[in-house]
């Protein structure tokens, strides 16, 4: 029998690999990322070299990947980024009990690093302006209408590894329709996909020049780059702007307010400069968000229209 690729990595301690990972997830039932009940994750991902299944457990001391397809080798080799090798969480200093708190409660989340820009822009793209019910069935239907089946044991998990750039540019209008994808976000990830090699240069970039890289494509603005960022570069300070709560939360988390606008959430993270996405995060992690005073926004299924 062929021998299947593995490889172990060492984490510090403490390491948390399924709240370090379960960022990649978008929505519980994405079809390239599975949360199974034993603590195995598993991973369906498109890298430079083909698509690659992924199989990670948390032992000790080490994480064990092992890992199926064409993009095995390259998925290995980069094991360390993608599971927070190159996050310094020592570099970060709370300013607030809050904050410290979780940062207490959560010293084993590192920052996954992915090194995949494209894979992690169309999923945000299609986070934009809609529920995250509604992204999330847009990309599971779109993973498993053009996706192809993962290599190895990745299949008979019914995973999928996402599109390659070129067949998001051959998705006609009536299939991105019935994923319940507009015309202003499909006409954004197919123009990312005809520069996807361009976007793939931000993966080596420092943020500002990675920012603007991505924002250079029309339809994709600083909150899909942000978004984007935080997966693929697995950057510490690529904070979320134009996000309907976050900015609310960070408001009621760090000062009491329940109506903070974004600039308000920057002049609070500004003491986290350089650190201002992982100071939110954290936030998250806390658990505290303000009270809800409005109903919840409305699903407009388009592929029902």
């Amino acid at each position: 029998m062929p021998v299947v690729p593995h490889r172990d990595w060492i984490p510090p301690t403490p390491y948390d690999l399924r709240r370090s990972l379960l960022v990649l997830r978008r929505g519980p039932y994405d079809p390239a990322f599975r949360a199974a009940r034993d603590g195995l994750l598993w991973r369906a991902t498109r890298t430079p070299l083909g698509p690659a299944t992924l199989r990670l457990a948390a032992g000790d001391p080490a994480v064990g990947c092992t890992a199926w397809g064409p993009g095995a080798d390259w998925a290995l080799e980069n094991l360390p980024a993608l599971l927070g090798a190159d996050d310094d969480p020592a570099a970060f200093v709370p300013h607030h009990p809050l904050v410290a708190e979780s940062l207490r409660r959560h010293r084993g989340v590192r920052l996954a690093r992915t090194g995949l820009v494209f894979e992690a822009l169309v999923p945000s793209i299609l986070e934009q302006r809609v529920t995250t019910e509604e992204a999330y069935r847009a990309w599971r239907l779109l993973l498993r209408r053009f996706g192809e089946p993962a290599p190895g044991p990745g299949a008979e998990l019914d995973m999928f590894v996402p599109p390659e750039p070129r067949t998001y540019r051959l998705i006609p209008s009536w299939e991105w329709h019935l994923a319940g994808v507009d015309p202003k976000r499909s006409a954004a990830v197919v123009r990312a996909a005809r520069v996807a090699r361009r976007m793939e240069e931000a993966a080596t970039m420092e943020l500002p020049r990675a920012l603007a890289r991505l924002q250079a494509v029309p339809g994709i603005g600083p909150w899909t780059a942000a978004e984007t960022l935080q997966r693929s570069n697995g950057d510490p300070d690529a904070v979320t702007v134009g996000d309907l709560h976050l900015p609310g939360t960070v408001g009621y988390a760090l000062a009491g307010e329940r109506d903070a606008d974004d600039d308000r959430m920057l002049e609070l993270l500004a003491p986290y400069a350089g650190q201002r996405h992982r100071a939110a995060r954290l936030v998250l992690l806390a658990g505290v968000a303000p009270p809800r005073r409005a109903p919840r926004q409305r699903h407009a299924r388009i592929a029902r229209l």
